[in-house]
């Protein structure tokens, strides 16, 4: 149950920021970001027809190809950057005092995937500094089968990988600022799939039936009968059975005495996926 409040708080957190996080995506980009590859470009030469709203994709190697200018090394240059040298080869080659607009129409370079449990699944760009809070945010926000943390598998300089966890709990519910990290180009955020999975329990409680409960979180003997509402006046809580496959899938059960597990003197038992607890009536 708990689990299931924290993801709902989480939509509803999520789904709250996704305006600002739109109206920030909206704003200019800051002059000091650096082209990069598959970027998307909008190239206008005044006087130039042939290079008059010209669009061209940035190659892996940083350059593009222009009508009666040829490759141009753009990689690693900011927008204004790529305008004052394409202004001079211009000069140089077309015609007298040119003036060059540049303007970045797609920044494949620095995008971010978001994957698995989240509403809006996909590549998201990173426009400025974006932090797993606000990419998050954009995707929606965690579905309700989502699991008990956030994977951020990030490219290292070598060509390796890492793999950065980061609680659920701790960055939604503590609010611990240093778990919202900020992101870097190429990273993919990763939310698994908790699996809901069901325990039975029937007989002497008041709402028997299947359990709905996360994979991540399977409840214990007395938390299942808790959430099954409890005991009737009639229960038999020396007799309680516990039914479950062994991993020949052959059944076996299990008798446990829930009056001395609340009194301490036996553990609680954790339950597995398909358990079927059997509460009986009491013959006295």
């Amino acid at each position: 149950m708990r689990k299931t409040i924290i993801a709902a708080g989480l939509v509803a957190l999520a789904l709250a920021s996704v305006p600002a996080f739109a109206a920030a995506a909206q704003e200019p980009v800051s002059a000091e970001y650096k082209i990069g590859a598959k970027d998307l470009l909008e190239i206008s030469i005044l006087g130039v027809p042939e290079i008059n709203k010209l669009v061209v994709r940035v190659s892996e190697e940083g350059r593009i190809t222009l009508p009666m200018l040829g490759q141009v090394d753009v990689g690693n240059l900011s927008k204004f950057e790529v305008e004052k040298k394409l202004t001079q080869l211009a000069g140089e080659k077309i015609v007298v005092k040119p003036q060059v607009t540049v303007h970045i129409l797609e920044y494949l370079s620095r995008r971010v995937s978001v994957v698995g449990a989240v509403e809006k699944p996909g590549p998201f760009e990173l426009l400025g500094r974006q932090t797993v809070l606000s990419v998050l945010s954009a995707a929606g926000g965690l579905t309700r089968d989502a699991g008990e943390e956030i994977i951020i598998i990030r490219q290292l300089a070598a060509g390796d990988s890492t793999a950065i966890r980061v609680p659920i709990e701790g960055l939604f519910v503590k609010g611990d600022p240093k778990l919202n990290i900020v992101l870097e180009p190429g990273d993919v955020i990763n939310v698994p799939v908790d699996k809901v999975v069901a325990i039975y329990v029937f007989g002497q409680v008041k709402n028997p039936g299947a359990l709905q409960v996360k994979r991540s979180n399977l409840p214990t003997l007395t938390q299942a009968i808790a959430q099954a509402g409890g005991f009737t006046d009639r229960a038999n809580r020396k007799r309680v059975s516990i039914r479950r496959k062994d991993a020949s899938g052959k059944e076996f059960e299990v008798n446990v005495s829930v009056r001395d597990i609340l009194k301490g003197k036996i553990k609680d038992i954790p339950l597995l996926e398909n358990d079927t607890v059997y509460v009986p009536e009491s013959l006295f």
